[in-house]
């Protein structure tokens, strides 16, 4: 019997432990064939015309000269290709594959499939027919598919690991499972093996390999934020979604997380770097518009990471810190609709958004957070509509005149930062830089203290006592860690760090009103959005709700010509990710484990 040991890979299965395919009358050579070749002619097949004429968006009536869709069948294609040649064991792509090609290949190939023929079936219903097809989208057609049914015709290759002894005491079980749970952890999600290490290389190249993994991230991301047009960004989504699964279940997303981790420093600091690039790509203010408000979405996910990620408190109104910290900020920035009739500069009217948010983390964390569970998730909850409940009220009429009830604080200045009009245009190494750009900068400073605090405070005394309290709070209060004050810092931190990014909210979009702040709504911020956006991108992470952030933000964003089927196919979405991503999209090791660990090991195949 084969075994996997953590230092080792697993040798290429035999054709005693090989499995037939989901295809079972397609010989194993023919199957490599018909992947390879098909990948390799639907590739070929993106320089041709798919349709003769312009009406179909991207005018995809040219030869040799791929453009919207097609570059997006062209990447899958040649993903499919690679694959393949690594799968089959070529010389110098085997690097390609080092968790196994078998089920990354599969994963390209229906990634190649899915965007061709989405791409097909829009051609064909928007101008009326196949016939509206030239023949070089019916060859990418056919081609797609007959790599595909190669994919799917391959046989399976399984490692197989030693199962428990049931004869074992507890402490020989222990062993066991120490030494080989990660291990199986690894078999189960690898069709040929474990992840290989990383072999040792030069810091230099490991850089231009964080490089290059960085530039990669921000066209991705700067492409999702460009689509131009409605099919474009669908196919965005099959292609993104599929080429991710492909790329992580080849190994080179956990080889990446191994490198990025021995240089953590460095990445961060290149992430941001990268990110403060994005606005230099967009040549005007339409998509710098998402990107300052992606960041204002995110940073708010990431503190409340801290609550929920960290401390395991489940905070439903956490919305209403961020509408704290804008309307503390918006009353003392010189509105004109603001009663206080006061402008501080910026510097102190984010101290009085972020102090107001502590101050009112502090008043309804202390009489409730010795609450646990639901009963705190729904005090939580009361608390978000109490302040929407409350700012409606105040407008002089109900109740005091502060808020101006539910036309809001108005007219909003622009900030002013030693003498820099974040409201004017200003010109960067011969780019010129608009508002929302202007902003954009801002708001990724304001991301940089928060990842700061973020990072400081998980790798100290205090996140370790978070950590606790979140697995067993029983167990940290017996070991003598005060749960209350523990979890009223984690609150008000949190509080805190949303009523930071609620002071630039407030300026960015003039105007500040209760509809801005609610439990759930078509589109973010709002609680709802901001606790799948840390579940989704992974809790407990310090990327993982920045990511979840910008992909719950992007996607109801784009998908506003669904109209009132919108939420329906974002719901299908979220349900489809966390039924095969439920760790979240960048997790933690302990979470793997936690969602993993009742996997079954890896059978013997053929029996």
């Amino acid at each position: 019997m084969t075994t996997i040991s953590e230092n080792s890979t697993v040798p290429a299965a035999t054709d005693a432990n090989r499995a037939t395919g989901l295809i079972g009358f397609i010989p194993a050579p023919l199957a490599r064939a018909l992947t390879l070749g098909g990948g390799a002619l639907t590739a070929a097949g993106c320089f041709l015309a798919w349709t003769w004429t312009d009406a179909f968006p991207g005018d995809l009536t040219y030869y040799g000269s791929p453009a919207g869709l097609q570059l997006q069948v062209l990447v899958t294609s040649l993903l499919t290709v690679l694959f393949a040649l690594s799968t089959y064991g070529v010389k110098g792509t085997r690097w390609l594959t080092p968790a196994g090609g078998d089920a990354a290949l599969k994963l390209a190939a229906l990634a190649t499939f899915a965007i061709t023929w989405f791409t097909v079936g829009a051609i064909s219903i928007e101008l009326g027919g196949p016939v509206n097809l030239e023949p070089g989208g019916a060859i990418v057609a056919v081609t797609s598919l007959v790599a595909l049914l190669g994919a799917l015709a391959l046989p399976f290759q399984r490692a197989e690991v030693h199962p428990v002894d049931p004869e074992d005491t507890g402490w020989d079980q222990f062993k066991h499972k120490a030494g080989n749970g990660w291990t199986q952890f690894k078999a189960a999600f690898a069709t040929q093996g474990s992840v290989r290490r990383l072999p040792a290389m030069n810091s230099a190249v490991e850089i231009l390999i964080i490089t290059g993994i960085l530039a990669v991230a921000l066209g991705v991301f700067t492409y999702g934020v460009g689509t131009e047009y409605d099919e474009l960004f669908m196919g965005f989504l099959i292609t993104a979604g599929l080429g991710f699964a492909a790329v992580n279940k080849s190994g080179l997303m956990q080889q990446a997380t191994q490198l990025t981790a021995k240089h953590q420093n460095l990445t961060i600091a290149g992430a941001f770097t990268a990110a403060a690039l994005f606005p230099f790509t967009q040549t005007d203010d339409q998509y710098a518009t998402l990107g300052v408000y992606i960041l204002i979405f995110a940073t708010v996910a990431l503190g409340l990471n801290i609550v929920v990620g960290l401390a395991g408190l489940l905070d439903l109104g956490y919305v209403a810190f961020l509408g704290v910290g804008a309307y503390a900020a918006a009353l003392v920035s010189g509105a004109p609709t603001s009663p206080f009739g006061v402008h501080f500069p910026f510097w102190a009217a984010v101290l009085v958004g972020a102090g107001a948010s502590l101050v009112f983390g502090v008043l309804i964390g202390a009489p409730t957070l010795r609450l646990r569970g639901d009963y705190l998730a729904i005090v939580t909850l009361g608390f978000g509509e109490i302040f929407r409940i409350a700012v409606m009220n105040t407008d002089g009429t109900s109740g005091p005149d502060i808020t101006n009830g539910s036309n809001g604080i108005a007219s909003i200045p622009n900030l002013s930062i030693f003498g820099f009009d974040f409201g004017a245009e200003h010109s960067i190494a011969g780019f010129t830089i608009g508002r929302f750009a202007n902003y954009f900068f801002l708001m990724l400073l304001i991301m940089a203290v928060v990842v700061l605090v973020f990072r400081r405070s998980g790798n100290s005394r205090i996140g370790r006592a978070w950590v606790a309290i979140r697995e067993d709070e029983t167990a940290a209060l017996a070991m003598g860690i005060n749960g209350f004050r523990v979890k009223l810092i984690a609150f008000a931190l949190g509080a805190s760090l949303a009523g930071l990014a609620g002071t630039v909210q407030a300026h960015v979009t003039y105007t500040v009103t209760p509809e801005q702040y609610l439990f759930a709504g078509p589109i973010p911020p709002n609680s709802a959005f901001l606790l799948a956006a840390v579940v989704l991108g992974g809790m407990g992470t310090m990327s993982g709700p920045l990511v979840g952030a910008a992909l719950l933000f992007l996607i109801p964003n784009k998908l506003q010509f669904m109209g009132e089927y919108q939420l329906f196919a974002f719901g299908v979405a979220l349900v489809l990710i966390m039924r095969f991503r439920p760790e979240g999209i960048i997790a933690d090791r302990r979470r793997q484990l936690e969602f993993h660990e009742h996997d079954e090991s890896p059978a013997k195949v053929g029996a």
